[in-house]
């Protein structure tokens, strides 16, 4: 009688011991059946707060509330089986205290069933991570461009053009691994300077719009799958489901008004 291997759950640790190695591949998704799909592919799947612009039609990621993050981060985990699923933070959930911070993130692990959560910040948020990760709450990071203060930025500002605030940068890479991040996502920031970090540091960096030499990569599923019509310059997209699913649904309405839908293969007899 032939025995079926348990498949496992990619752990944190895991993901933290690929620094330097095989490449890091990561997708968000949002909901169950998506993320069956990536599941097969990627070592860890984000439950991004990007879900209230993709999704729900938010200008930007700051009206995003805690029980959307909950609901969706239910839906990947339930829809998968291997890949380590991180929940970002949404705005206004972990600025506040590291107390506060702990309470939502141990709601978000509690409700969701998630490995990890996300929080947007480097050296201010620091002393958060630490108290975090010392209670058993595990920390991906995430600096550069952080689309929940894009209303400080004055909008989605690519981070590093400037040379002289690349000490700041660096300074925000470290002080979020010294906390204790098992990773950090560095997004929208010039080439050489998301090099620079991703050799200064000990924690796999994870790139959106950085660098080839990251110790890893993440895409907005919907961008690369060319759902969205404008994205962002970083994006290779890599399929053309807007123009299928628009094809799709003009047909489909083509049919019921000349009422060949449904046809004798779609009808019970």
């Amino acid at each position: 009688m032939s025995v079926q291997k348990a498949v496992r759950r990619t752990t944190v640790p895991q993901i933290a011991a690929r620094k330097g190695g095989v490449p890091i591949v990561s997708l968000t998704s949002y909901h169950a059946h998506t993320a069956a799909i990536v599941d097969k592919y990627a070592d860890f799947i984000l439950v991004g707060d990007s879900l209230g612009m993709v999704m729900h039609g938010m200008e930007t990621t700051v009206g995003v509330p805690l029980d959307l993050m909950i609901m969706h981060g239910r839906a990947v985990v339930r829809g998968t089986k291997q890949a380590l699923i991180v929940v970002d933070m949404p705005f206004g959930t972990y600025e506040e205290s590291p107390n506060r911070a702990f309470r939502n993130a141990a709601k978000i692990m509690k409700e969701t069933g998630c490995g990890a959560v996300k929080l947007e910040g480097g050296k201010r948020m620091a002393e958060t991570i630490h108290f975090l990760v010392e209670r058993g709450i595990p920390v991906m990071a995430h600096t550069g461009l952080t689309p929940q203060s894009s209303h400080v930025m004055g909008g989605f500002k690519t981070q590093g053009r400037d040379e002289d605030t690349w000490a700041a940068h660096e300074d925000d890479a470290k002080a979020v691994a010294d906390a204790g991040a098992f990773s950090v996502v560095l997004e929208g920031m010039v080439e050489r300077l998301a090099a620079r970090i991703t050799k200064q540091i000990d924690i796999p960096t994870i790139g959106i719009g950085a660098s080839v030499e990251c110790d890893g990569q993440i895409l907005v599923l919907e961008d690369m799958l060319g759902l969205n019509p404008r994205p962002p310059k970083f994006v290779k997209v890599y399929g053309d489901l807007l123009n299928q699913i628009e094809s799709a649904v003009a047909t489909y309405a083509e049919e019921v008004k000349a009422r060949t839908f449904p046809s004798d293969d779609e009808v019970y007899r």
